[in-house]
């Protein structure tokens, strides 16, 4: 073959395999199309109970967001399945325990049977246990949250010193007050020539017990509409008006003793109390409770019978003794035990709100349910985990944010006060003046800042010192008063609700249970802010440092030193500023 000849054939021969090649590449369809998409399944179904379908039940498979309802035949279909594995379906409905069927998706039809729960309320239960573990210790044998709800508040109800050394009259050593002593125009201050360790509920009436357990032991009354209201806890004179007045009253009027209990009496708040509350009764009117209602009175139980159990929860995917309880995810599960009125011989006509902070969030922005926060949203935060029971005890894995901490932070947790309020100041010279002013916002809270129990208060104080080291003088502003205690005096302020005792006229009173009224409340509502304007001469050589501290203290002075109460001060907000006149 010549030369010319070999290079037209190899020409022809590399034509040829350009064709092919095009006519393959034209022919085959693209790459991606080669790649199979996971088939997706169903799974279809019926809802039913005894009686037949149940309509707008949430079927979901078990631990996804993968749900739909059911329509009015009871009947579902959920799409969108890739796996080929076996699932769980769950469905609940309100009523009912949460249901369950286990099926592979795409084989056909399933059937799940709704079982209602009891809804009657045994007022003879003994509480839960488990392996020989009785009250709210056995649920640790499962749940992690037992650690955090015994670091809490709620866990310490019970015990709280606070608590006790009020409600007896002792300080924490358990030494007792002088019992009240009367006189023909009512009651005596304490005997000068005696030791005194504070007021309290029994050296007032040594025959009563009150209310305190409607909220604070709530598993040492087994029924509520026997359990102490406002009619009648306190006094002689208002339980003969409220047999007068009310002859079939229901309520017991001595009321339960909070204090010295046994067993799980002692567990305060306790685990299966708050899971066994399926409902809350509040004023339609209002939405707060009756406050002729405190703590357990504006409960609804559903304590079992011999054989029953029934545990509410915040997921609809449980298929065990469980019901989901929308609820338990809303600030009004809180109103009960925070909310009360006190000082009238009817709550419903008079009166003076003292615990309000379920009322102050109502009334806040943060209770709108579009833009707002709930209770349980700041004071429940995300545990840190992804389980709610132990894997090993059958616990799923789940989306952290869903696990809520049991711990829920309060007056105590520095990290809370610490992120409640927001402090700023502007500070001007002119004239001869230093003029600051201080600007304190409640913009991280759902409610007045401080809440709670009246005892506890804000203190902004203000210190200026010259180049020497030495004071300068306050020319105007406001000073902090004299139950301020160690800083009676000094330039500043308090946020505080004060209340007189009308028996002895003394203000701030921490005697409630008493007839009061209420002097002031100078406490920072959700989202407001407060001013003070504070002046100091700018005629001292150098420098003048002004060092600006907010604290929260539980509780006055006075009274901390008489009850032996040791709760440092917290330090919520500090600013440091230098003048340089």
């Amino acid at each position: 073959m010549t030369r010319k000849a070999k290079w037209i054939w190899t020409f022809l021969i590399g034509l040829g395999l350009l064709a092919v090649g095009t006519m393959v590449a034209f022919a085959s369809p693209p790459i991606a199309a080669l790649i199979q998409e996971p088939s997706q399944e169903t799974i279809s179904g019926v809802v039913r109970d005894a009686d037949g379908p149940v309509f707008g039940a949430v079927v979901r498979i078990q631990n996804t967001e993968n749900k739909t309802t059911t329509a009015e035949d009871g009947t579902f279909t959920l799409g969108g399945i890739t796996t080929t594995e076996l699932v769980t379906v769950t469905a609940w409905a309100p009523g009912y325990y949460v249901g369950a069927a286990t099926t592979i998706p795409g084989t056909g039809p399933i059937t799940i049977t709704l079982k209602p729960h009891y809804t009657t309320d045994n007022l003879d239960y003994e509480w839960f246990s488990f392996e020989g573990i009785k009250g709210s210790a056995s649920c640790a044998l499962c749940h992690p949250s037992y650690a955090e709800w015994k670091a809490d508040a709620h866990s310490q109800s019970a015990v709280n010193p606070r608590f006790i050394t009020m409600y007896k009259g002792t300080d924490v050593h358990g030494n007792q007050s002088s019992p009240t002593r009367y006189g023909p125009s009512g009651v005596l201050p304490p005997d000068p020539d005696e030791p005194y360790y504070g007021p309290g509920y029994k050296l007032d009436f040594p025959d009563r017990a009150g209310r305190c357990a409607a909220c604070h032991t709530p598993l040492a009354e087994s029924a509520p509409l026997q359990t102490c209201a406002w009619l009648g806890c306190h006094t002689e004179q208002r339980a003969e008006q409220t047999k007068a007045t009310l002859p079939n009253y229901p309520y017991r009027l001595k009321g339960i003793d909070p204090t010295g209990l046994k067993g799980v009496a002692a567990d305060g708040i306790a685990c299966d109390f708050c899971h066994k509350i399926g409902d809350v009764i509040l004023d339609p009117e209002t939405q707060l409770p009756y406050p002729d209602r405190p703590g357990i009175l504006s409960m609804r139980l559903y304590r079992p019978e011999e054989g029953q159990q029934l545990f509410f929860g915040t997921f609809d995917d449980v298929p065990r003794r469980v019901t989901y309880l929308p609820l338990e995810e809303e600030s009004a599960f809180c109103a009960p035990c925070h909310y009360g009125v006190f000082s009238a011989v009817d709550g419903k006509y008079g009166g003076v709100v003292v615990y309000n902070s379920y009322g102050e969030w109502l009334e806040s922005p943060y209770s709108d349910p579009e833009t707002g926060k709930t209770c349980q949203e700041c004071h429940m935060l995300p545990a840190g985990y992804n389980y709610f029971a132990y894997p090993e005890k059958g616990g799923l894995y789940r989306d952290p944010n869903r696990i809520h901490s049991h711990y829920m932070p309060g007056a105590k947790d520095e990290g809370l006060l610490r992120n409640s309020v927001t402090m700023t100041s502007t500070v001007t010279v002119d004239d001869g003046k230093i003029v600051l002013d201080v600007y304190i916002t409640n913009d991280k809270t759902g409610h007045h800042v401080p809440t709670g129990v009246p005892l506890r208060h804000m203190i902004l104080k203000l210190e200026a010192i010259d180049a020497e080291g030495n004071p300068v003088p306050l020319m105007e502003g406001p000073t902090l008063p004299d139950w301020a205690g160690d800083y009676a005096g000094m330039p500043g302020k308090v946020f505080a609700k004060i209340l007189e005792d009308l028996w002895t006229g003394e203000a701030p009173t921490a005697a409630y249970w008493r007839p009061i009224r209420l002097v002031e409340d100078t406490r920072i509502p959700a989202m407001a802010t407060d001013v003070s304007r504070y002046v100091f001469p700018a005629s001292v050589d150098g420098p003048v440092t002004i060092r600006v501290e907010l604290l929260l203290r539980r509780a006055f002075q006075k009274l901390m030193e008489q009850k032996g109460w040791d709760d440092p001060d917290i330090l919520m907000e500090e600013q440091t500023i230098v003048v340089v006149p």
